[in-house]
């Protein structure tokens, strides 16, 4: 049989069946196939894509909260400039964008309202409360009012130093932030009906559930007008803990011109190798404030002295400043800073950037510390006088600016424990347990007598140093917990072991209840 009646047979043939069939019965039966060819393709697209995407968000989770330590290479203390990888050199604390999480669907109990006071940072722990609060009680959260009202009379709002659209979008899964009160009732806030109040120092969560709630409740909108340490450092649930932890490291971001500046400095300081940041606290509002006049003069003193009763919130006025200095309770002056330094065995080359506002005393007093380190630097000598025109005035802004600086420095030197020297500890512990020596101002002080009466000689006196300090550089511990007296143990932000489990073992594998 050839081709041509092979074909003309098979033709025939389906012209038969199509009359069995029918041609109705045929169409239906083609629809049919192509539509269920098409419903599963269709399926099969759909469940693989919703794979894909949940696989997605849990990695970007994971990498978002851990990324830090896990995820990143971190510079050893010290180590010479080629040693360091591009990666290593970046600003990889700078958080990345990340997907937004679904948004949490709750019934909302009423409005809060924050105006937080302090400065920089004693208002950025203030901010993760407010918000870990506001969740816990399942109300909506207005962008908090920043203190501009304080010594420094810092005009800025939280836009201005933070990304407020990051920071409501990437807490939408917990709570509900708005930048202003809903119109009517923003009416009633501005006609004054609406209730005010501190809330308890140092609370823990039943009081906010037990006496803050119903309040809101019954008012609608509740306003907070004091914010700083209002939740409790320990005996809170660690979901609470690790929710201050996420505002801190993840929601509270600064705004893109203040974090590209901070690329810019440390970019210039790792070009020229490690570097060390000293957080010297020697400043007139400190002095002031604590009555500190060690290594003053008269003038200076008396200058001082006026300052402190110029401020009537400022309660202590009648200070003996050297009983103070002996307890520990002043920062560390130029003079004694450049001693520890030298004492510790810091290389006299490697860069310090002072983190800090104008010294008391200016380059007289910081002579001390430029003649044992040459190479002192501060944002002013790196930057153009154009480039921190924007934060100029705006103590702040400047602050937010040091802080970057100081997470990614080798080393980090708080002169004075203070809110700056506190949180950073905290959120350098968060970034791989990064070296941040904690000086105890009281040992040195008295040892630093002891030196300049010639009781003791410079081996000792360095040795001894060293020895003191050699567990107190920013590694793995416990808070040291004190029950009824929050001001005197360890801060939570200082240490939120807590949000530390993926970081619980230091570099001799002690764990953190081994390490004290």
């Amino acid at each position: 049989m050839s081709k041509a009646e092979k074909s003309l047979y098979h033709r025939k043939l389906w012209e038969m069946k199509v009359k069995f069939i029918g041609d109705s019965k045929i169409d239906k039966f083609k629809i049919s196939l192509v539509s269920k060819s098409r419903m599963s393709l269709w399926m099969i697209r759909a469940i693989t894509i919703l794979l894909l995407w949940s696989c997605f968000v849990h990695l970007v989770a994971v990498g978002g909260m851990w990324g830090p330590r896990l995820l990143k290479g971190w510079p050893s203390c010290f180590t010479s400039h080629h040693d360091f990888s591009m990666s290593a050199q970046e600003m990889t604390s700078l958080p990345m964008k990340i997907a937004l999480p679904p948004k949490r669907i709750y019934q909302n109990n009423g409005y809060l309202m924050v105006s937080c006071n302090g400065g920089l940072n004693q208002m950025r722990a203030a901010i993760c409360d407010m918000v870990t609060i506001a969740r816990y009680m399942n109300v909506t959260l207005i962008v908090p009012e920043l203190d501009k009202t304080s010594f420094w009379n810092d005009p800025s709002e939280f836009k201005d130093i933070f990304d407020v659209d990051h920071f409501i979008t990437s807490l939408r899964d917990e709570v509900r932030i708005l930048k202003e009160l809903p119109p009517r009732l923003k009416r009633r806030v501005e006609l004054g009906v609406y209730h005010t109040m501190p809330p308890v120092s140092w609370s823990n969560m039943s009081y906010y559930q037990d006496q803050i709630l119903p309040l809101l409740k019954k008012h609608k909108v509740l306003h907070l007008n004091k914010t700083d340490t209002r939740l409790a450092n320990n005996e809170l649930p660690v979901d609470v803990q690790k929710l201050r932890c996420r505002v801190n490291f993840n929601g509270l971001r600064f705004t893109p011109k203040i974090e590209e500046l901070g690329r810019r400095v440390v970019k210039i300081l790792r070009e020229k190798g490690p570097f060390l940041v000293l957080h010297l606290r020697y400043e007139m509002d400190m002095l002031a404030f604590s009555g500190c006049s060690h290594g003053c003069n008269r003038y200076e003193e008396e200058e001082l002295t006026r300052m402190r009763y110029a401020y009537p919130w400022w309660k202590e006025k009648v200070i003996n400043s050297e009983l103070k200095r002996k307890e520990g309770l002043c920062p560390l002056t130029p003079e004694e800073t450049a001693l520890t330094l030298s004492a510790l065995g810091i290389d006299r080359n490697v860069q310090i950037y002072i983190a800090a506002g104008e010294i008391y005393g200016g380059k007289r007093r910081l002579k001390a510390l430029t003649d044992v380190f040459p190479n002192v630097v501060r944002k002013e000598t790196l930057l153009d006088s154009s480039d921190l025109s924007f934060c100029k005035n705006h103590s702040s802004q400047m602050a937010a600016l040091d802080y970057l600086i100081s997470l990614e420095s080798d080393i980090f030197v708080p002169t004075y424990y203070g809110n700056m020297a506190k949180v950073v500890e905290g959120h350098r512990r968060f970034l791989g347990f990064k070296k941040t020596i904690e000086l105890n101002r009281k040992f040195l002080v008295n040892l630093i007598d002891e030196y300049y009466e010639g009781l003791l000689s410079w081996e000792v006196f360095s040795t001894t140093v060293k020895a003191f300090h050699a567990t107190r550089m920013g590694g793995p511990k416990k808070r040291l917990v004190i029950p009824n007296k929050p001001k005197e143990e360890d801060y939570f932000y200082a240490n939120p072991y807590e949000c530390l489990q993926l970081l619980h073992e230091n570099d001799n594998g002690n764990s953190l209840d081994e390490t004290k």
